[in-house]
């Protein structure tokens, strides 16, 4: 994994985390236990603050930055970050599911237990009702999350994940 200091800020990062070899971790992160950064993934903090909580993971290709001077980028626990998304200057809540591809961009908000569909592209200053499902470009609310949804998809994924971090800790001992 490439981890870079700039401007002074170097990332920190808490207990059984898993990187994967060529992800990318730049200046001002913040992460807290149980994350993975999977392949090609980068969360680049060099224009502004990345604060990460507990159980996140970034998948493969992910991209998480923020705007200069203008919007930093929060995201919760339990938060599953798709292949390939963007997560641009915004705050992303507990236990949230970020759709693969999709784009998330500057000031949104995304509350609680939500999920962003698959290629979605959430536009500037949107805010993401705590318990529902946004899609489409843009994104808009397309309906609640059910608790067999909230069980299957966002809970089931952020697990998952930690199982397949543990797979590839083992084969690094």
């Amino acid at each position: 994994m490439l981890v870079k200091s700039v401007r002074g800020l170097t990332p920190k990062w808490g207990d059984d985390c898993f990187f994967a070899e060529n992800a990318t971790i730049i200046g001002d992160v913040q992460m807290g236990d149980q994350c993975s950064v999977w392949y090609q993934a980068v969360v680049r903090g060099d224009v502004h603050a990345i604060r990460i909580g507990n159980r996140v993971n970034i998948q493969d290709g992910a991209v998480i930055h923020a705007t200069y001077q203008k919007a930093a980028t929060t995201i919760g626990n339990n938060v599953s970050i798709g292949h390939n998304a963007i997560v641009h200057g915004c705050t992303l809540h507990d236990n949230v599911l970020i759709g693969m591809g999709s784009i998330i961009m500057d000031n949104c908000v995304v509350h609680s237990n939500s999920i962003i569909a698959a290629g979605s592209v959430v536009t500037q200053n949107t805010l993401v009702e705590a318990g529902h499902i946004y899609a489409g470009i843009p994104a808009r609310k397309i309906k609640m999350v059910d608790p067999n949804l909230q069980k299957g998809e966002i809970e089931r994924i952020a697990n998952n994940y930690l199982m397949y971090a543990a797979w590839f800790k083992e084969e690094d001992s």
